[in-house]
């Protein structure tokens, strides 16, 4: 490195070395400056994602306390209006049956409770002057009160439930983007054959190219696969035992793996990492098995979730973990809509938020298994423009290099970039950063 020395110049030369070294250091504040600005941002986000798992971890510890405090109460109330019912039902036919049989009106219904009187029967349904139909048009009124009661004791315990599951099951709309006039194709050198680049709060799909055009979702898959788990698992800190049909199943199909041993009891929140961090096929199938009981349980959940997510008819899958199959397929925009799906659930999004994360110590690992998102932590150093917060990789043969990324511009808001049929991982993400930076402020 050459080492500028102004005193070494003089008069108009001496000069012109100033102005270099005030633009030198101009331009090493500038970079400084910026590197700052960016790693503030990020500690202010961290912040942020951890201030909302809190205020989650303290709504779960109220509802199951209020919930119980409701269900009580309607209980006791069910009850008590049930016995006051029920006494003066037995109140009125009690003097009904008391009263001689001349002192009944003479309505023909009433007539029919005379000879029901005397044959020992009672097919009426009305008691003394109509007293009992009364009763009855009263009882009706507040049955279905008390229905309705019930229905939101249940609408309740179901949204109960659902704070209890990781993340809860949000109630974020699904998102939906449209194409306009100023939509384009590509940009640049961009290598992938299929991309779509959204603008999430706006809607609008900045940027699209054979966006619904049918993919192998490839490892890209695995970001429904842990929203499905997500909402159906309770604790995360559960244990499961691998077993040998899942490193039997990793290994045929030359997946990449976490590296879990055959009946090493691993923790379901490691599960989660290992699913998205290095893509492990063995955490994907053991979230499935932990879930549902088989992976083959557990993909009708994922294809509900598609249903859900109105993407049914674009998308299907067959197996939880990306393996190509001809029934196992998607679009990148659908793959978009998953990805703000799974961001919107705050357990996953810290899932595909992490850049490194070590396992918790088992027998078969000590230590436990360091994981790593790749693209992460290649793409925090480059200028995008922003921040990429969420990401997951993936690679079949049939679909190339892709990925889905999901950033929050300088401006503030949320951007979505799902590419397919690139040359090379490294191409993949220099296209994802290209967008970003062509289309961010």
């Amino acid at each position: 490195m050459t080492t500028l020395t102004v005193n070494e110049y003089e008069g108009d030369n001496r000069a012109a070395a100033l102005k270099v070294l005030e633009h030198i250091e101009e331009v090493e504040y500038d970079y400084t400056a910026r590197d700052e600005e960016r790693a503030r941002r990020r500690r202010e986000r961290i912040s942020q994602m951890k201030r909302q798992k809190e205020r989650q971890l303290r709504m779960r510890r109220l509802a199951v306390p209020l919930l119980l405090m409701v269900v009580a109460c309607i209980m006791i109330i069910t009850a008590g209006v049930k016995a006051v019912i029920g006494k003066h039902t037995a109140k009125e036919e009690q003097i009904v049956q008391n009263l001689p049989l001349e002192q009944l009106p003479e309505t023909g219904q009433e007539t029919g409770k005379k000879q029901n009187r005397k044959t020992g029967t009672d097919s009426g349904k009305e008691g003394m002057f109509g007293l009992k139909a009364d009763m009855n048009i009263a009882c009706a009124d507040i049955t279905a009160s008390f229905l309705e009661i019930r229905e939101d004791q249940l609408a309740f315990i179901a949204e109960a439930q659902q704070l209890q599951t990781l993340g809860g099951k949000n109630d974020e709309p699904v998102l939906t983007a449209q194409a306009d006039e100023n939509t384009i194709g590509s940009i640049g050198d961009c290598v992938s054959e299929n991309i779509v680049f959204i603008d999430v709060e706006g809607g609008r799909i900045l940027a699209q190219k054979d966006a619904h055009t049918r993919i192998s979702p490839a490892s890209m898959t695995k970001i429904l696969t842990v929203l499905v788990a997500a909402e159906h698992i309770t604790n995360a800190d559960d244990t499961f035992e691998i077993t040998i049909d899942i490193t039997d199943y990793s290994f045929s199909h030359r997946c990449s793996n976490v590296g879990f041993e055959v009946g090493e009891r691993v923790t379901v929140r490691d599960m989660f990492y290992g699913t998205i961090l290095p893509s492990g096929a063995d955490a994907a199938v053991g979230l499935a098995k932990y879930v549902s009981g088989s992976q083959e349980e557990f993909v009708k959940l994922m294809n509900e979730k598609l249903e859900e997510l109105g993407l049914s008819e674009t998308s299907h899958f067959t197996n939880c973990v990306g393996i190509y199959d001809d029934n196992h397929y998607s679009t990148v925009y659908d793959m978009a809509v998953i990805m703000k799906a799974a961001y919107d659930n705050p357990f996953c999004r810290e899932i595909l938020s992490r850049h490194i994360y070590t396992t918790t110590p088992t027998a078969q690992h000590p230590d436990g298994i360091s994981l790593s998102n790749l693209f992460l932590r290649r793409i925090e150093d480059r200028d995008t423009h922003g921040e990429v917060l969420c990401a997951k990789t993936g690679f079949v043969d049939q679909s190339g290099n892709c990925a889905a990324s999901l950033s929050i511009g300088n401006d503030g808001k949320l951007y979505i970039c799902v590419s397919a049929h690139s040359t090379s991982s490294g191409r993949c993400m220099r296209d994802h950063i290209a967008f970003y930076q062509y289309f961010l402020p």
